[in-house]
């Protein structure tokens, strides 16, 4: 068991960048989710950009130097560290690894905290106990396929992912909410999203074959627990055929727990999910 579960779901939380510009929603879903939970979500203090995703491509001491500040700071807080943004975790873990595998390095720093990938972190069996009872509109009748991304499971020996090739923590939380999760082979295929601005052909590619079959296998959405993916798929999804809608996991707990906010954050997407959820009698 964690240290986080004996301490009584108490974690530190770095939002990173984008969720308190662009993925506003995200980073609102998680709070209100937690919160439902009896989750405490303690933002550290003067944490600071991680550098993804350009410090690593500029310089390899300012991207571990950027993420090495924040590291610290995560030790000083003395909790494990819950991390929602998929280029930030890898980034981060990046620094970890390194950190701890040379010798000699200029940056204190023990390991002794654990940074979770949100959805990991969620999925843990403690806390899907707590989710469970919580739920007062089961997703049945919801068909999803669940959509990890790139970052949170390569290179295993840097993220610590058990199965990289077909992670579960997504597709166990859809299940524990009543939705069921399709299974497919296409789960941590890149959708490009670092490509969206240099070469968005290639990401048309990429997006439209990842929607292309998750429509073949009978899906009604995809769930996602990256903003970096959602914005991708969300955008990029080919016009003139039936787009799927994109949405996080934590907007699903909020759906199934009946939160009253959960109307704000669909609102926020572009392929609007509230036709499919209401055609399902689930908003």
């Amino acid at each position: 068991m964690s240290k986080v579960m004996s301490r009584g779901l108490s974690v530190s939380y770095y939002p990173g960048c984008s969720l308190e510009g662009s993925a506003r929603e995200f980073d609102a879903s998680i709070r209100a989710a937690a919160n439902a939970l009896g989750i405490e979500l303690r933002e550290l203090d003067d944490w600071s950009c991680c550098g993804a995703s350009a410090a690593h491509g500029a310089s390899p001491e300012l991207a571990l130097g950027l993420a090495a500040r924040n590291l610290a700071l995560f030790e000083r807080g003395g909790r494990d560290v819950v991390i929602p943004c998929a280029s930030c975790f890898s980034r981060l873990k990046s620094a970890e690894h390194a950190l701890l595998s040379q010798a000699g390095q200029p940056f204190p720093f023990s390991g002794r905290l654990r940074l979770w990938d949100l959805a990991e972190f969620v999925a843990q069996k403690a806390v899907l106990e707590r989710l469970k009872p919580l739920v007062t509109r089961p997703l049945s009748g919801l068909a999803a396929v669940c959509y990890y991304g790139c970052l949170t499971q390569r290179p295993p020996k840097v993220t610590g992912a058990t199965s990289p090739e077909d992670p579960q923590a997504l597709d166990s939380i859809t299940a524990a909410l009543g939705a069921e999760p399709y299974p497919w082979s296409y789960k941590t295929d890149c959708c490009g999203a670092s490509l969206s601005l240099t070469r968005p052909d290639v990401v048309a590619g990429l997006v439209g074959r990842l929607a292309a079959h998750a429509a073949e296998c009978g899906a009604d959405c995809l769930v996602v627990g990256c903003q970096m993916c959602q914005a991708n798929l969300d955008s990029r999804q080919p016009k003139g055929a039936s787009r799927l809608p994109v949405l996080y996991f934590t907007e699903l707990v909020g759906l199934a727990l009946g939160l009253p906010e959960v109307g704000s954050w669909l609102a926020r997407h572009l392929i609007d999910p509230r036709p499919l959820l209401a055609e399902r009698g689930l908003l």
